[in-house]
C-alpha cells in the first residue's frame, strides 16, 4: 500500500497538471470560435458557454488517457534519473511490482474514461446538436426575408409570411402550399402564427401552425376537406435531416444492436477507450527506464513516437471497419492486441525486463 500510494502521489500530480494544462488549451480554443459566432450573432453567448463546456466534455476521452500516459512517464522517469527506482529495486521491489501499482491507478481513470466515451459523450453530442440546431434555426428566422416564397428543403414545401416576430420566433399571417403528385392533392395551410422548423439529428423537420385553416383540394374526385385548427404540427418530409443522422449521438445501446459498419466502428471505439488508457499506461512503464546520467529526451522522443503510432494504428483500423475492409470480430480489438503485443516486447527487452 505504501508503494501504490508513493508511485500514485507520483503520477497524480503531473497527471491532474497535464490534463488541465490541455484542457485549459482546449477552452481556450473552442472559446475563440463559439464566441467568434456569438460575435457574429449566429449563436447567443449562453449557447456559446454551454458547447465550450459539452466540447470539453466530449474531449476528455482522448486527453485523460494521454495525460495519463505522459504523466506515467514524467513521474517514472524523474525517478529513475533520481535513482529511487534503483532504491526501490535495492529492497525488492521489482518492476512487475511497479506495473501492478500503476495498473490499479490507470484502472481508475480507465472506468472514469469508459463512462464519459459510453454515456456521457453521446449525451453530450445530442446536446451539441440541439444547440446547433436551435441557433442555426434562430440564425436563418433573422435571415428571412418576409413578402417572399422560401421552398422547404427538399420537402417541396413553399412558405410565405407577411412579418416575423424575432424574439418569439414566429412568422406572422403565413401560408404553405405543397402539391401531392401521388394522389393529385393540393395542401394549403393558412395560419396567424407559425414556428420555424428545427433540425433535429435523425428527425424530420417539423413545423407548427397556430389559429388557422388546413385545405386538402381534392382535383379528382373533388372532394375537398377544410379543417380549422388552433394548433397543428406538420412533418416535413427532408432528405437532409435522415441524412443528417450523426451516430456520435446515438445511445451505446442503439449503436451495439446495429449492423452498419460505421455504428460498428463507433460502438467499439467507445467500448475500447478504458483498454487504450490502460494499455498506454503500461507502456510508459518500460518507455521510462532511463540511466542516472542519461538523457531523458531520448525516452520522450520514443515515446511520443510510440504514442502516435498507436494512435494511428486505432484510427486506421477504425476506418477500415467503417468502409467494410475490416470485419466487426476483430474489429478495433486487433488494434488493442497488436498494442498488447508491442508492450510484452518493450517488457521483455534486455535492458528493460523485471529484475
Amino acid at each position: 500500500m505504501i508503494i501504490d500510494r508513493y508511485i500514485s502521489s507520483e503520477v497524480i500530480r503531473p497527471f491532474a497538471g497535464g490534463l488541465g494544462l490541455l484542457v485549459l488549451i482546449f477552452v481556450g480554443y473552442s472559446a475563440t470560435i463559439q464566441l467568434n459566432l456569438a460575435a457574429q450573432g449566429q449563436l447567443g453567448i449562453t449557447s456559446a458557454f454551454k458547447l465550450i463546456a459539452l466540447n470539453t466534455l466530449i474531449t476528455l476521452e482522448v486527453l485523460m488517457p494521454s495525460a495519463l500516459f505522459f504523466s506515467v512517464l514524467a513521474a517514472l522517469s524523474r525517478m529513475y534519473k533520481e535513482s529511487e527506482m534503483n532504491a526501490f529495486f535495492a529492497a525488492g521491489v521489482s518492476r512487475t511490482r511497479i506495473l501492478e501499482s500503476i495498473f490499479k491507478l490507470a484502472a481508475m481513470v480507465a472506468l472514469l474514461t469508459g463512462l464519459i466515451s459510453i454515456e456521457a459523450r453521446p449525451w453530450a453530442y445530442r446536446e451539441v446538436y440541439q444547440i446547433e440546431a436551435e441557433a442555426l434555426a434562430k440564425f436563418d428566422l433573422k435571415q428571412m426575408a418576409t413578402g417572399e416564397f422560401v421552398s422547404m428543403g427538399s420537402s417541396k414545401y413553399i412558405f410565405i409570411a407577411d412579418d416575423i416576430d424575432i424574439q418569439a420566433g414566429l412568422h406572422k399571417e403565413v401560408f404553405l402550399h405543397k402539391r401531392h403528385q401521388k394522389d393529385g392533392r393540393t395542401e394549403i395551410i393558412v395560419a396567424q402564427e407559425a414556428s420555424l422548423p428545427v433540425l433535429n439529428p435523425g428527425e424530420p423537420l417539423t413545423a407548427e401552425f397556430y389559429n388557422g385553416h388546413h385545405y386538402l383540394l381534392d382535383d379528382r374526385k373533388k372532394q375537398d376537406v377544410s379543417i380549422r385548427f388552433k394548433k397543428l404540427t406538420v412533418y416535413l418530409e427532408n432528405e437532409g435531416a435522415r441524412a443528417a443522422y450523426r451516430r456520435k449521438a446515438e445511445t451505446t445501446e442503439h449503436l451495439g444492436n446495429s449492423s452498419d459498419p460505421k455504428d460498428i466502428a463507433e460502438f467499439q471505439w467507445r467500448l475500447t477507450t478504458p483498454l487504450a488508457t490502460i494499455l498506454l499506461a503500461l507502456i510508459a512503464v518500460p518507455l521510462a527506464k532511463s540511466e542516472p546520467r542519461e538523457s531523458r529526451f531520448r525516452s520522450f522522443f520514443i515515446a511520443i513516437a510510440v504514442y502516435v503510432g498507436l494512435f494511428t494504428l486505432t484510427s486506421v483500423a477504425r476506418t477500415f471497419i467503417e468502409q467494410g475492409r475490416l470485419p466487426a470480430m476483430p474489429g478495433l480489438w486487433s488494434a488493442y492486441i497488436v498494442i498488447a503485443l508491442v508492450l510484452l516486447i518493450l517488457l521483455k527487452q534486455p535492458r528493460l525486463k523485471p529484475r
